[in-house]
């Protein structure tokens, strides 16, 4: 067996130590007087919204400095020297190297970098956990100093709603509302065809052909929207233990189509995606805690119509589908469920078989869409004032298109 003598030990020791005063003593920088410091916004309390990375994606000017996620800090120690930060990999970002020069010895500046982000791996993110981050600080290409920040990354789905900072000011961040409307995805186009095949319009025209086209596009998306069962689902919290800032949980498009649930927001995203993709334009109105949708009839945005999205839950289509009888007609109490929202008229014709099952339907849907387009007119007229007044952050106007300048599609 292999033995160490106490004095080879002892010899190689010493070298260690040695060794490690040398290279201290090699040192041209000191990492006291360089100061390197990191620091996360603290208005997010340590936490990370892949949310709000990818909604700001396509800025090509940075972020205001309060905005910004990452605050580094260095002294020159000399006139013209070169600082260099690299900052290690994780399961969100690449390695990300920043160089900037230090012009004036003696003086510490502050920069907000941005990280090379893996957008796929944010928006896939749908648990919340825990992240590490390395920053390396280089002068003149000498190590001089390492920090580490842990942070907890949230899922994609959690969007910032509003932060208050540590002075105490409050900032609103509903705006990112429109990250969630994706007019470019994937579904869509299959949608479009499905909704077609409906034959209540036979192409999408957005505004070419007036207001009264543009209404029967949109209740094509109703009837469809109906068809699909989309119902709703009033699930908004999450795990968050920030006491700084205040989230909701949205679903996506997908998320949506596939669950076939939504609450308010959700409702309305879905929605504003399918018209933004034929050219209309949608208007988010966000009172508090409620959200419901605006469209634009004209191309000149002179005129607005609503749609309470959630009356959608009011009747389920499929599940009336299912329940037909070897006749092709609803059980009683299946047929109780939307009797109400047929006319005396057509509840005769329907008694006496002179409607058929899914001429029946159509006018179940167009009952609703008439209800869906009144259901907020009242609180619209009521509050148009605190729409307009751009300092009242709890009635906002979030116009889609305006917004698309800032925010992108998340997913």
């Amino acid at each position: 067996m292999l033995q160490f003598r106490p004095h080879i030990i002892l010899l190689f020791a010493a070298l260690l130590v040695l060794t490690g005063c040398r290279e201290h003593a090699m040192r041209k920088y000191d990492p006291s007087t360089i100061d390197f410091q990191v620091q996360y916004n603290e208005a997010l309390d340590g936490c990370l919204y892949p949310s709000l990375i990818l909604g700001v994606a396509g800025l090509k000017d940075p972020m205001p400095q309060e905005s910004a996620l990452f605050a580094i800090s260095v002294t020159s120690p000399a006139s013209g020297s070169i600082l260099r930060i690299t900052v290690d990999s994780s399961r969100l970002n690449y390695v990300t190297i920043i160089q900037e020069e230090l012009p004036e010895r003696g003086k510490t500046y502050t920069f907000y970098p941005r990280l090379k982000w893996k957008y796929e791996a944010l928006y896939a993110t749908r648990q919340s956990g825990l992240m590490d981050l390395t920053f390396t600080c280089f002068i003149n290409d000498e190590q001089v100093d390492v920090r580490n920040l842990r942070l907890n990354y949230r899922s994609a789905n959690e969007c910032l709603i509003s932060i208050r900072t540590p002075d105490n000011q409050n900032y609103d961040f509903r705006w990112l509302f429109a990250g969630y409307v994706n007019e470019e995805h994937p579904y869509i186009d299959s949608i479009l065809t499905d909704i077609l095949d409906q034959r209540i319009v036979t192409r999408f025209v957005g505004y070419q052909q007036g207001e009264k086209a543009v209404s029967e596009q949109v209740f094509a998306f109703w009837y469809y929207a109906l068809q699909r069962g989309i119902s709703y689902s009033s699930i908004t919290c999450t795990s968050n233990p920030s006491k700084r800032t205040n989230v909701q949980r949205i679903r996506f498009f997908d998320e949506v189509y596939n669950s076939r649930q939504a609450n308010c927001v959700d409702a309305c995203v879905f929605f504003a995606s399918l018209f933004r993709k034929v050219g209309l334009k949608p208007v988010i109105f966000v009172e508090p805690c409620h959200a419901y949708l605006g469209y634009y009839t004209d191309r000149n945005r002179k005129k607005i119509a609503l749609l309470e999205t959630t009356v959608t839950s009011w009747v389920n289509f499929p599940e009336l589908d299912r329940n037909l009888d070897a006749n092709g007609r609803l059980p009683e109490k299946y047929y109780l469920k939307v009797k109400r929202f047929l006319s005396e008229k057509d509840q005769k014709r329907y008694a006496d078989g002179k409607m058929g099952y899914e001429e029946m339907k159509h006018a179940v849907a167009r009952t609703l869409f008439t209800k869906a387009t009144e259901y907020n007119q009242s609180n619209y007229a009521s509050n148009k004032l605190h729409f307009a007044d751009t300092s009242n952050v709890a009635y906002q106007q979030l116009d889609v298109e305006q917004l698309r300048r800032i925010v992108q599609p998340i997913n």
